[in-house]
This record gives C-alpha cells, structure tokens and sequence, in this order.
C-alpha cells in the first residue's frame, strides 16, 4: 500500500512551464489518490510546485530540509508537517524512512544526487521499494540510454537496471508502483 511517495524535484522551476505544469499535476495527482507527499521541504522551483498543488488538492505533505536551507529562508512553511533535520544525510534518511516509494521529476545535482542514492540502497538491498522516473519532455530520454550503456559496458547489472522504471506517464508509475513486488539483487551477480 501506498501511504506516502517520496518525490526528488529541482528547487529551480527549469526552462520549459511543461516542468512546473507536470509538477503540479503530481501533486494533484497524489493527493487525489490519497497518497502524501514527502519531499525537500522547499517553498521554491518544482519542489514548491509539487508540494503547494498536492496542500491545495487537501493531501498530507511532509517536508524534510536541513537547518541550514531554513536560515537560506526557502523552507515550506505551509505544509502539513516541516522536519528541520541537521544535514542532507540526515534529510536523505528520513525521507526514505517516512516513504514507500520515490519518485524523481526534472531536477539538478541534488536531485540525481538523491535518485542515485536511493537506486543504490535498492542495488545494495537496503531498501525493496518502488523507484521511479517521470520523463517529463524528454528531460531524462539520455540518462536511460546512458543508464543501458553502463548495462551493455558490464558496470551495472540487468536486474540492478530494472530496479527503477522510467516513464513520460506518472500513473503509469502509480501504477506499476501498485503492483511492485519487493526484489532483492545481487548487486556482484549482473
């Protein structure tokens, strides 16, 4: 069951207004089916998007950011629930520990920062929930050939590969985030 989605976003709204529009679908889309959002815990760029469009639809939105983007003065102060955390490791850990699945949309560093750590701990078998890619306008159409070019170079492993879906549709995510099935990979096993 899906209580909460973890969501890696950018704090910058990106060039395309497709970016801030996929956004804001999410969080409708998420609130709508009941499922709360835990996410950076900022007020700005796409992470603000997501989490204002999932607060205005009445969703749970939890924000995690560490102390020091609170006295950066770009945290969220209307969500449902601000955790104010000493530092990004700890941010990482908590929203992993409040989620049951992770869903990442356009971003920078810090949000393939955060998709790649997450997809490890599942590569590592730290974690056996759902990890997903939304392709918004193509945004992430040369990570997944990237991605399949460390498969066929033998750095990453078909079944450490397929522990992370990738879509251009968020409910189709949703959805095969409904069907998941906990697996564990060999991560020295290709």
């Amino acid at each position: 069951m899906l209580r909460r989605i973890c969501v890696f976003c950018g704090s910058s709204a990106g060039g395309d207004p497709v970016y801030t529009e996929v956004a804001a679908s999410i969080g409708k889309l998420l609130a709508g089916r009941d499922i709360g959002v835990v996410y950076g815990g900022g007020d700005v760029g796409l992470m603000g998007t997501v989490a204002d469009a999932a607060l205005e639809a009445g969703g749970e939105v939890i924000g995690v950011i560490p102390e020091h983007l609170v006295r950066a003065e770009v945290a969220h102060r209307g969500v449902t629930e601000l955790r104010i955390v000493e530092d990004m490791h700890e941010r990482k850990a908590t929203m992993a520990s409040l989620s049951d699945a992770f869903l990442a949309l356009p971003g920078g560093i810090g949000t393939l920062e955060e998709l790649f750590e997450i997809w490890t701990w599942a590569q590592l078998g730290l974690h056996t929930k759902p990890v997903g890619i939304v392709d918004v306008a193509g945004y992430y159409a040369k990570l997944g050939e990237f991605v399949d070019h460390m498969v066929d170079s033998g750095f990453l492993g078909t079944s450490s590969r397929e522990l992370v879906r990738l879509d251009s549709d968020p409910e189709k995510l949703l959805e095969a985030f409904s069907r998941h099935e906990a697996v564990v990979v060999d991560k020295w096993d290709g």
